[in-house]
């Protein structure tokens, strides 16, 4: 409970406030006075009949002029604003003690490094700035300092400033440092700071065209029931940013979101990281392991190209999804914990599934909730506006005035194939930007790799009877456009017949067999 306290500049005053409280048997928690004659008072809450007791011994004090209840302290309300601004600014920030432990970091410093942002809390600063003297620079330099670093082999400069405050003396202490991260001018491959990680929502999802606001529909439809969720998409399409947002829309959005990317995950870590161990499972290792399944608990845990995931690990995810139960790695007990489950696939997983190499049961447990993301080459009308949405956010990341832009661009765009989608655009945006003079951006700035077009397909083969010029001609059809839907469900899709009828003739042709 806070009060806000308007009074006249009275000897003595803050004294008979704080022997009300005392009389009352209120434990002050914190007190800020004011020299505009404002004094705040913090202390837990008490009964409405006390309250109003409390209330009246104090407009009743000589001075007083007014008292009032009040949601925030000015110093817990400057702060919770700052951490606000802190947290969505698109740079990497991060604040150093004189200790040289990091004391504060915004969501794009976690996603920047991979790491947990709350484990980053206390740590030394060298984990980030391992190749920065960071002792010297708090206990000797205090200058405003620009470095170059280089993080997963791309260019990144760092700017260290210090942060001084005035003592009762109007002397200037250094109290900590500031960093920025941002990327080096000349960085073609420069990754963004919130791309898949942040706590964004579904309002920063960026696309005009019918079949992505259908999907954006649908997709704050199903967050709110808690159930399994897959989805499909191609590479590039935005599959864990999607499913983050997700996460954020639902009654799990205040627990952690913990990602799991099974295609790079061997055999031989995969239980321990997923399921954790018990203390001396291991030759070395007395203590025991949280696995992101137990650290996730009453969160979501995505599990990024499911269909990658070994037979071993299928049976094990399908056990714990079943009752929420499973055993530490060495340890008998059972745990139990409520996670949610969000997984995607480039692939499609059905398919797999009568190839013998996902299980038909674990699919089912997967696929309660779906959502398919639709490849940028099908929503030709969301390039201009995701292009333009990019331009703004690089040229700001990069520093640089937003340039003027031929009207061929956008037609040169719109017909590329896009076979990486959203990213590869996002990633020939940059590269563009990085490649223009006189702030004028235009197609010869785009390095874009030729798309196969697959042109076997008019390549009629007349040797034989119609029957089999027509096989010929349909197989040569299928063989093409199989590399640009490689899936007997996507292909029937495309050319509006039965899945069955395609798989058959798939078969028959002996087309998309390894």
């Amino acid at each position: 409970m806070r009060l806000e306290v308007q009074c006249k500049d009275r000897l003595g005053l803050t004294r008979e406030l704080l022997d009300i409280l005392a009389s009352q048997n209120i434990d002050l928690r914190d007190i800020e006075i004011e020299k505009t004659g404002l004094i705040y008072l913090n202390f837990p809450e008490v009964e409405f009949d006390e309250f109003s007791q409390l209330m009246a011994k104090i407009r009743r004090i000589e001075g007083v002029m007014d008292v009032r209840k009040i949601p925030f302290l000015p110093s817990e309300r400057r702060n919770t604003e700052l951490l606000a601004v802190l947290s969505t600014l698109p740079d990497p920030v991060f604040s150093i003690s004189l200790k040289g432990k990091i004391d504060n970091a915004n969501q794009a410093v976690a996603s920047l490094f991979n790491l947990d942002k709350e484990t980053l809390i206390g740590q030394p600063a060298s984990l980030l700035l391992p190749d920065f003297n960071i002792t010297y620079w708090l206990e000797e330099s205090h200058i405003r300092q620009r470095e170059s670093m280089e993080i997963e082999g791309v260019n990144y400069v760092m700017e260290i400033m210090p942060v001084y405050i005035t003592d009762d003396d109007n002397a200037s202490i250094l109290a900590s440092a500031v960093v920025i991260i941002k990327p080096s001018i000349d960085s073609q491959q420069a990754r963004p700071f919130l791309p898949e990680s942040s706590n964004l929502g579904f309002e920063h999802f960026v696309g005009s065209s019918t079949k992505y606001k259908k999907l954006i529909s649908q997709a704050k439809k199903l967050s709110d029931i808690d159930q399994s969720l897959l989805i499909q998409g191609e590479t590039g399409t935005g599959k864990e940013m999607l499913a983050r947002a997700c996460h954020n829309a639902s009654i799990r959005s205040g627990k952690a979101f913990m990602v799991v990317n099974c295609a790079a995950m061997p055999d031989d870590v995969a239980e321990t990281e997923l399921f954790g161990y018990a203390p001396g499972a291991f030759p070395n290792m007395p203590e025991g392991k949280r696995g992101i399944i137990e650290q996730a608990d009453g969160g979501t845990v995505f599990f990024d190209e499911i269909s990658e995931m070994s037979p071993l690990l299928q049976i094990k995810l399908l056990r714990f999804i079943q009752d929420g139960n499973f055993r530490r790695v060495g340890e008998e007990k059972e745990i139990h914990v409520d996670v949610g489950i969000i997984g995607a696939s480039k692939k499609e997983l059905l398919d797999l599934v009568e190839q013998g190499v996902f299980r038909e049961d674990l699919y089912y447990r997967l696929n309660v909730l779906f959502l398919e993301i639709p490849p940028l080459r099908e929503r030709p009308s969301d390039v201009a506006t995701l292009f333009e949405f990019f331009v703004a956010q690089l040229c700001k990341e990069l520093s640089i005035v937003k340039p003027s832009i031929s009207e061929d661009v956008y037609d040169y765009l719109r017909s590329y194939s896009w076979p990486g989608n959203v990213r590869q655009l996002r990633s020939a945006t940059l590269k563009a930007l990085t490649q223009m003079d006189r702030n004028q951006l235009s197609t010869s700035h785009f390095m874009l790799p030729i798309a196969d077009n697959n042109t076997n397909v008019i390549n009629i083969n007349v040797d034989g009877t119609l029957d089999e010029i027509m096989k010929s001609y349909e197989s040569n059809i299928l063989s093409g456009l199989y590399s640009e839907f490689p899936s007997s469900r996507k292909l029937a899709k495309r050319l509006g017949v039965s899945h069955t009828a395609i798989a058959n003739k798939l078969r028959d042709y002996g087309i998309g067999k390894k």
